[in-house]
């Protein structure tokens, strides 16, 4: 059997394999239901992480917005629950402090140019032994 054609791959192969194994019209309401219902408490969250961590509030909103769609575009798992945390609020407020904006940025950036390399490396497999 031949792989799929490249267009055929992300969201457009998972959705057919979703309708192929009985996703219907009552999963889609629940999902809808589900998925505002996070977005109701996830945008007030994300503006109070931004808040506490020392940014003003558009930035958790741009935060919640972009990061939420680039976890549906390239989630791995139907099961995978992303969103705002509190434990980076611990993380980034002393960068924010010692450093600044400018510190956090760089920060993120070089940790998602880790979570990059790592997945590259395929060393997905290793966050089974995190507790």
């Amino acid at each position: 059997m031949s792989p799929p054609h490249p267009v055929a791959w992300g969201p457009a192969l998972a959705l057919r394999q979703a309708w192929r194994e009985g996703y219907g019209p009552a999963e889609l309401r629940a999902d809808l239901m589900a998925g505002l219902v996070v977005g109701i408490v996830a945008l007030p969250l994300s503006m109070a992480l931004a808040i506490a961590s020392g940014v003003p509030p558009q930035h958790g909103l741009y935060t919640a917005v972009v990061a939420g769609g680039l976890i549906a575009l390239l989630g791995g798992s139907r099961f995978q629950v992303s969103g705002p945390t509190a434990a980076f609020v611990i993380t980034l407020a002393p960068v924010a402090t010692r450093f600044g904006l400018r510190g956090r940025l760089l920060a993120t950036l070089m940790a998602g140019a880790m979570l990059l390399a790592m997945g590259l490396a395929r060393l997905g497999r290793l966050i089974e032994f995190v507790p």
